[in-house]
């Protein structure tokens, strides 16, 4: 995700104006918001499969998988958030990039 954020701000910063590079990376950017949403639909899936089962026994071992999917389901919220705000640049930025274009 770091070369993501890396190639949004360069295309961000750069005077360029590269509308077909910059709605790429937009789709690439959404289709890794796709990704991320399907793994914490998973991770919080398996949170509740587990949970499930603390009646059941071997709670030590249960309550660490909790511990570790809740910590992996709050990474991946904060990396949606920062990507959906890194993309909503971009697209302002593309706004800005057609505007300008348009006026030519």
């Amino acid at each position: 995700m770091n070369e993501l954020h890396k190639q949004i701000s360069a295309l961000i910063d750069s005077s360029s104006g590269d509308l077909e590079e910059i709605e790429r990376t937009l789709t690439d950017g959404y289709a890794h918001v796709l990704e991320l949403e399907a793994e914490k639909w998973r991770l919080e899936k398996r949170i509740a499969e587990v949970a499930q089962g603390l009646q059941r026994g071997d709670t030590a071992q249960k309550v660490q998988e909790l511990s570790t999917l809740a910590k992996r389901v709050d990474r991946n919220t904060g990396d949606l958030a920062e990507l959906r705000s890194v993309l909503a640049d971009l697209r302002r930025h593309a706004e800005a990039v057609r505007l300008e274009a348009a006026l030519r």
